[in-house]
């Protein structure tokens, strides 16, 4: 008995045909790509997790890899503790910075100078193991005052020379400098080799206990600002309301919301909420009505 090839191939192409149809159809809904976390800390604007999320602005500076949220200057990165949202202040900890309970050689600490931060007042840089005769803090060159503070900085110095790890580099309290002013100056840097001094503690908060260094809140806090008139995107707002994340995209980066089912709009995710009502009655009936025709499409 003959079999007709054409026949075959008419089912197979048939048969193929379809199952990618259904197979396509059934996964058109993606997974979120901004994400509204990072590993344990929640990601609101203008930050983001990758490429698309939060502000373009801050993109580049502010990264989620492999769930741990780093930020990123010309001086290295550096691990972002936790984020202060209200008060638009992030934290971060510097694995080369000394505290009371370790002493070690660094490099120092800069910001990027287009960089949307600047240091919160509370930021207190204090410089260890200074040159007294040679080290540029110590001096004035008749244009530019001494950079240390005297005020804070023979209170502070005093206290972290207390701890036995800044004791052991056995060198006078007078090589501590409490830097001034915060913001670095000019190249929003502190070299510590050009400055001649061998590392650097970094404080923001005392913790109540103004005493006792080994309670001192060590890091580096960093503001940031929205926009020029720093207010919050009423745009932004409205997609994080409805569920969204918001990000950007587009030749200009123009603003989208990202939504949980993976679809990028201009507005918000409201739509989502009729979508999930009757997703599960989709869902089924989808696959009835799909297998209803593959059933009739092979008897024709």
């Amino acid at each position: 008995m003959s079999h007709n090839p054409n026949i075959r191939f008419s089912f197979a192409t048939k048969f193929v045909t379809t199952s990618i149809i259904i197979i396509i159809s059934s996964t058109f809904t993606t997974s979120q790509t901004c994400k509204p976390t990072c590993g344990t800390l929640p990601i609101r604007y203008p930050f983001g997790t990758g490429l698309g999320c939060g502000d373009p602005r801050f993109q580049t500076r502010v990264t989620c890899n492999n769930q741990h949220l780093t930020f990123i200057t010309h001086t290295g990165c550096y691990p972002i503790t936790t984020i202060d949202y209200p008060n638009q202040i992030i934290y971060i900890t510097d694995p080369s910075m000394s505290t009371c309970g370790c002493t070690q050689p660094s490099k120092g600490f800069g910001l990027d100078w287009d960089a949307p931060f600047t240091f919160h007042d509370n930021t207190v840089f204090a410089l260890l193991n200074c040159d007294t005769s040679s080290s540029p803090v110590f001096k004035s060159d008749g244009r530019n005052a001494p950079v240390c503070d005297p005020v804070s900085g023979t209170r502070v110095c005093g206290i972290l020379n207390s701890c036995q790890a800044v004791s052991r580099l056995t060198t006078p309290v007078s090589s501590c400098c409490v830097y001034a002013p915060v913001d670095l100056g000019p190249s929003f840097e502190m070299d510590l080799g050009k400055l001649n001094c061998g590392s650097y503690s970094g404080l923001y908060g005392f913790d109540g206990h103004a005493d006792n260094p080994d309670s001192w809140k060590y890091g580096v806090a960093l503001k940031y600002k929205f926009n020029f008139n720093n207010e919050y995107p009423t745009m932004c707002a409205d997609c994080e309301r409805s569920g969204g994340v918001c990000g950007y995209g587009g030749p200009y980066s123009s603003f989208l919301c990202n939504c949980r089912s993976g679809i990028n709009t201009t507005t918000n995710c409201l739509f989502e909420a009729t979508w999930n009502s009757s997703s599960r009655f989709v869902h089924g009936g989808f696959w009835i009505y799909a297998l209803t025709w593959l059933v009739i499409w092979m008897m024709l």
